[in-house]
């Protein structure tokens, strides 16, 4: 918060705000330039996005198709933490708020890599890449003021069946 108001009231110009804005508390951990950060998160998302592309090539391969989706979404979400730094990426992860959706989505994460590598089973791998896809759903609504009320009503009205 204090980051914020010191970028609003700044009276520098944009490109030395903006810069004050990325600097992160944790030089020591990541000392990359902020302009670096913006390559990387840029680089790190647009690999994930890639990556969950080509798993769509691949769908009639469950297995390929796990592994490449669940990489990408791992890189996807992950690509946030060059923004703000690792350890506030997983603060903000496991505040409160959202500590169960991040919980699931791991879990889901971790089920569909066993489901692909480890057991093998294209039906269980479909499965576990269902459950995950929802559970990043879930997970990102997390970050919408009340988008998830929003949603457990509107599945109530729909579907007679509470989230």
């Amino acid at each position: 918060m204090r980051k914020m108001k010191e970028y609003i009231m700044s009276g520098d110009d944009e490109e030395d705000r903006a810069e004050s804005f990325l600097d992160d508390e944790s030089e020591g951990l990541c000392s990359l330039s902020p302009t670096q950060r913006i390559y990387a998160f840029a680089a790190c998302l647009l690999s994930g996005l890639v990556l969950m592309f080509l798993s769509l090539i691949v769908f009639a391969k469950p297995i390929k198709f796990a592994l490449l989706f669940t990489f990408g979404n791992v890189l996807a979400v992950g690509s946030t933490a060059f923004l703000m730094g690792p350890e506030q990426q997983l603060r903000m992860m496991f505040d409160s708020v959202r500590v169960y959706a991040t919980a699931i989505y791991i879990g889901f994460v971790v089920l569909a890599l066993i489901c692909a590598l480890w057991i093998q089973s294209k039906i269980l791998t479909i499965l576990a890449i269902m459950c995950e896809i929802c559970a990043l759903i879930w997970y990102c609504l997390s970050y919408i003021p009340f988008a998830r009320r929003i949603v457990s009503d509107l599945m109530i009205r729909f579907c007679d069946t509470e989230l």
